[in-house]
C-alpha cells in the first residue's frame, strides 16, 4: 500500500465568474482599451461630472446664495489679469457671482436636466417602440404617424412650444423646480421617436422568434414576454443613442436658456451664465461668456465623442 494520500478529485465546476471580471473580459472593454480618444473623452467626462457633483465642497462660493454676493465685486476680470481679484480666479459676472463657482454649479444643473431629459426620452420611447413592434397593427401604425409627424418638427421647436405653454399657464406660479422640470419634459418629448423606431426595428425581428413563442405557449402575458424576454435583446442601440442623447440634451437646454425660456438668472445653468455674458461680450468683459462657453463645448464634445465610440462597439458590422 503506497504511503501518500491519493489524490483528492478536482472539482467538476469551476465558480462563476463575477460581474467586474466578466466585464474586463468583453469586446467592449477591450474597444475602449484601444481607443485612446475614447479613454481621454471618458476621463474628461469623468472630471466634469465630478466637478458638478461636488461643487458646494470645491467652489469658492454658491452663487445661489445672494447674502454672498456683492455688487461691488461685479464684472471683476480673471486673476491673471491687472485688476484680477483674489478668489476669483476666473474672474465675477454682473452680479459679483464668481465664474468659476458659476460654472461648477451651472455643470450641475445642465447635466440633471440632460440626463433627466434623456431618461424620460428613453422610457417613454422604449415603451412605445415595444408595443408598437409587439402588437403591429393598427397600434403601430398610429404610434409611428405620431412619430413621423414630430420628425418633421426641429426639437428645439418641440422645446419652445412646450416651455411657452406651461409659462403661459402658470404663470407667476413658476418656481426653479418647475422650470427644471418643464425643460426635462419638453427635452424628453423631442427625443422619444429616436428610441421609439430603434426599439420597434428590433422588437419586429424577435416577435418572431422561438423564445417569444415559447413563452406564448406557457401563457406569459404580453407584457411580461416584453419586458422579461423581448427588451433584453433589444436595449443595445439604445445605449449609444441614450449617449449621445445626452449631448444633444445638454445643447438643446443651454439653447433654451440662452433664448430666455430655460433656467433664470437666480439659479444658472451653463446656458443662462453663456446668456448673461453675452450682453457684455462687446464691452470688454469677454471671461463671463467665455469660460461658460467653453466647459459647454468640451463637457458635449467628450459626451458625443464616448457616444460615437459606443455606437461602432455595439454595432456587430465592426466587429
Amino acid at each position: 500500500m503506497s504511503g501518500g494520500a491519493a489524490a483528492e478529485p478536482v472539482s467538476g465546476t469551476a465558480p462563476p465568474a463575477g460581474w467586474l471580471a466578466r466585464a474586463l473580459d468583453s469586446d467592449i472593454w477591450a474597444s475602449f482599451k484601444a481607443s485612446k480618444v475614447a479613454m481621454v473623452a471618458a476621463v474628461v467626462t469623468f472630471i466634469l461630472v465630478t466637478l458638478a457633483v461636488f461643487a458646494p465642497l470645491i467652489s469658492p462660493q454658491d452663487p445661489f446664495d445672494p447674502a454672498q454676493l456683492d455688487l461691488l465685486n461685479a464684472r471683476l476680470p480673471p486673476l491673471w489679469l491687472p485688476e484680477g481679484q483674489w478668489p476669483f480666479l476666473l474672474g465675477t459676472d454682473d452680479q459679483g457671482r464668481d465664474i468659476l463657482s458659476a460654472i461648477l454649479y451651472g455643470l450641475r444643473v445642465s447635466l440633471a436636466v440632460g440626463l433627466l431629459g434623456v431618461v424620460f426620452a428613453a422610457t417613454l420611447g422604449i415603451a412605445a417602440g415595444l408595443v408598437a413592434g409587439y402588437a403591429g397593427g393598427a397600434l403601430d401604425a398610429v404610434i409611428m404617424r405620431i412619430a413621423d409627424v414630430q420628425l418633421t418638427f426641429p426639437a428645439i421647436l418641440i422645446a419652445l412650444l412646450i416651455d411657452g405653454m406651461v409659462k403661459s399657464v402658470m404663470g407667476a406660479q413658476l418656481t426653479t423646480t418647475i422650470i427644471l422640470a418643464v425643460l426635462v419634459v419638453s427635452i424628453g418629448l423631442s427625443f422619444w421617436v429616436q428610441y421609439a423606431r430603434t426599439v420597434r426595428g428590433s422588437v419586429l425581428v424577435e416577435r418572431n422568434k422561438d423564445y417569444v413563442q415559447a413563452g406564448r405557449l406557457i401563457g406569459l402575458s404580453s407584457p411580461t414576454i416584453m419586458v422579461r424576454h423581448v427588451l433584453p435583446n433589444v436595449i443595445g442601440p439604445v445605449f449609444a443613442i441614450a449617449t449621445i442623447n445626452v449631448a444633444l440634451a445638454v445643447i438643446t437646454e443651454a439653447t433654451l436658456s440662452f433664448l430666455g425660456s430655460g433656467m433664470p438668472d437666480t439659479q444658472p445653468s451653463l446656458g443662462t451664465l453663456i446668456r448673461i455674458g453675452n450682453r457684455y461680450l462687446f464691452s470688454g468683459e469677454w471671461w463671463i461668456a467665455a469660460f461658460p462657453g467653453a466647459t459647454l463645448v468640451i463637457l458635449v464634445l467628450a459626451i458625443n465623442l464616448l457616444g460615437d465610440w459606443l455606437r461602432d462597439a455595439l454595432n456587430p458590422r465592426l466587429q
